[in-house]
């Protein structure tokens, strides 16, 4: 595999207008996220960015980033375009979209989304987190994954994607992590799909995929990192980088 990171970024967040640019320690957030994906060591890194003001504090920086329309239905569309832009000759065959707003994000997540796409027949990868509580169970906010993995396991096909509880029973519940890593040529046939009905009705893309039969698996990892959606979340990510934590 040759994976680049792609980090889509837009100032108009509803609940946080301006995000990308919200100050944490003195530099926006944008940078740490950008940090992360370096850390990692998977490959390259760019922020796909919806505005001028974040791509000019990327690049003052130092960074990479493609200045993509503002407009578009989603952060996988920003990434799409921004591919396009700076790989031409389609060197990279699998990208990694990493949400803007996971300035804590543990970076050896990033290396772990990489493993389900071992399997050839994987189109896209993602990561979950064991469920903790039944309140995290029962937010619609926290989505669900219904997975099951055989004992050692540490990889599963990802059979569907909720905003409550599934499956029913007794038995783990899994929180997924919006974070994915699609082979080259899937991308390109998500982007292209019309958004589906399960897509709609549950407000989640990923059932896109699934519902036009591609292959979606899940690697586990520990633990659920926070996205800053909220100021609450902004000054939670304050005192986690401040303390030197990634959670």
């Amino acid at each position: 595999m040759n994976p680049i990171i792609l980090i889509p970024a837009r100032m108009a967040s509803t609940r946080l207008p301006g995000k990308p640019l919200a100050g944490i320690g003195g530099r926006p957030m944008i940078l740490h996220v950008l940090d992360r994906a370096r850390e990692a060591g998977i490959g390259p890194v760019a922020v796909a960015a919806a505005e001028p003001e974040i791509m000019a504090a990327v690049q003052a920086a130092g960074g990479t980033a493609v200045l993509v329309e503002a407009d578009l239905p989603s952060g996988t569309d920003r990434v799409k375009l921004a591919l396009d832009a700076l790989d031409p000759a389609g060197r990279h065959d699998v990208v990694v979209n990493l949400q803007g707003d996971l300035p804590t994000l543990p970076p050896d997540f990033l290396r772990a989304v990489l493993a389900p796409l071992a399997d050839p027949g994987v189109d896209i990868a993602s990561l979950v987190a064991p469920i903790e509580s039944a309140e995290e169970a029962g937010a619609p906010s926290v989505v669900k994954c219904a997975c099951a993995f055989p004992e050692g396991a540490e990889v599963a096909p990802a059979l569907y994607f909720s905003r409550v509880a599934v499956p029913s029973g007794e038995g783990p519940l899994w929180h997924h992590i919006g974070l994915y890593a699609f082979r080259r040529a899937a991308l390109e046939r998500f982007v292209a799909l019309p958004a589906s009905p399960l897509e709609t009705r549950e407000r989640l893309e990923q059932l896109r995929a699934l519902e036009a039969g591609m292959r979606i698996a899940v690697a586990r990892v520990a633990h659920a990192p926070f996205g800053v959606d909220t100021p609450a979340d902004l000054e939670r990510a304050r005192a986690a980088l401040a303390r030197g934590s990634r959670a």
